[in-house]
């Protein structure tokens, strides 16, 4: 007598189901947004993933709450957010990016004699993964592990003037989002808006006595293989004696050999 396989053939297929269904389903969603150019409607997610709209609203809702996804309201339309990229991306900075940027920060630091930084986003913040101290020059806040608000610093406006619109009005919807140091800087959105606006047309970020008294930064942004703000370098100085555009070219020119090496 042959033995029945059907039941072993139906518990290996159970095996292979999902064992969290909306486990899989968010990763679905998220992978689908991903693929897309521009933000879509829920009931195309829906549609293209054959799935109930009730889960597919359930889902982004959740996924929302934590920023992996943004909701375009006046467009009714869903895209991805930025904890989603900060996820994407945390390999290449937790590791790569460390180890590709110290020897060139060093190297800018050593150059210019000032104290040199590497920095990526987290949130509404800057983290600096990388500090170059420079001798006999001012102390500084930042430090490796350090956090400080993105819309204060070089580094944070040089990422933040690459990121889309939609995105920097997520994290910046009200004034309540502007944290304060010194007493400068932006405190509105719109105020936050036009300095974005500066930094593009200027190629390069710069502040002044906005993260601690004295001091002045400029910085400029890497980007990944989809144009992405990954980093961004910056130099920090005090006093009088060093011409702003001469230390961004070298900002700029650093930048744009770390963002060479990140997109190889």
């Amino acid at each position: 007598m042959i033995p029945d396989s059907a039941p072993a053939i139906r518990t290996a297929a159970r095996a292979a189901e999902p064992q969290v269904p909306a486990a899989e389903n968010t990763l679905r969603i998220l992978s689908y947004l991903a693929g897309r150019p521009a933000p879509v409607a829920a009931s195309a997610i829906a549609r293209e993933l054959d799935l109930p709209r009730s889960t597919v609203y359930h889902l982004l809702t959740t996924l929302s709450a934590h920023g992996f996804v943004l909701h375009f309201r006046e467009e009714q339309r869903w895209g991805l957010g930025t904890s989603a990229f900060e996820l994407a991306g945390g390999y290449t900075r937790q590791q790569p990016l460390a180890r590709l940027g110290r020897p060139l920060i060093a190297a800018l630091s050593d150059r210019l004699g000032e104290s040199a930084h590497l920095a990526v986003m987290s949130g509404g913040d800057v983290l600096y993964i990388v500090e170059e101290r420079a001798p006999r020059r001012p102390a500084l806040v930042t430090d490796v592990g350090v956090r400080l608000p993105a819309h204060l610093t070089a580094s944070g406006r040089a990422m933040l003037a690459a990121l889309p619109r939609e995105q920097v009005r997520a994290l910046y919807p009200s004034a309540s989002a502007f944290p304060d140091r010194t007493g400068l800087g932006p405190r509105r959105p719109t105020e936050l808006r036009e300095l974005l606006r500066e930094v593009r047309a200027r190629g390069y970020a710069v502040e002044d006595s906005e993260v601690a008294d004295g001091l002045r930064s400029v910085g400029a942004v890497v980007r990944d293989h989809a144009g992405w703000p990954v980093a961004a370098v910056a130099v920090t100085w005090g006093g009088e004696g060093l011409e702003e555009r001469a230390l961004a070219d070298a900002v700029i020119e650093t930048a744009g050999v770390l963002e060479s090496r990140v997109k190889r």
